[in-house]
């Protein structure tokens, strides 16, 4: 329904935009791209496998180029990770629990 624009077209809209917004860096699809998959998806807790069938890809090792983790995602996953162990270290532990009839 919407026409399709070749990569050259969709570059210079791109770069229109950004010149339009006060944005002085190379923008291009490529780019757009990339920050979707690291900065949108990826540090924001969507597994690298939904990320690689978003972008279309065929093989995991090609999203991994993608896949750059940034020090503030590596603190809070270690982060997440502490608080599950804390949790788990006051529930009760499932197989000591009787099941009363």
């Amino acid at each position: 329904m919407l026409p399709l624009s070749s990569n050259q077209k969709t570059n210079k809209y791109l770069k229109e935009i950004a010149q339009d917004c006060g944005i002085h860096k190379n923008i291009t699809f490529h780019v757009a791209r990339h920050t979707f998959a690291t900065t949108v998806m990826l540090s924001n807790g969507v597994p690298i496998e939904t990320v690689s069938k978003l972008l279309g890809h065929n093989k995991l090792s090609t999203t991994q180029i993608y896949a750059r983790v940034v020090e503030s995602k590596i603190s809070e996953d270690i982060d997440n990770l502490l608080i599950r162990f804390e949790t788990k270290k006051l529930e009760p532990n499932a197989q000591t629990k009787q099941t009363i009839f």
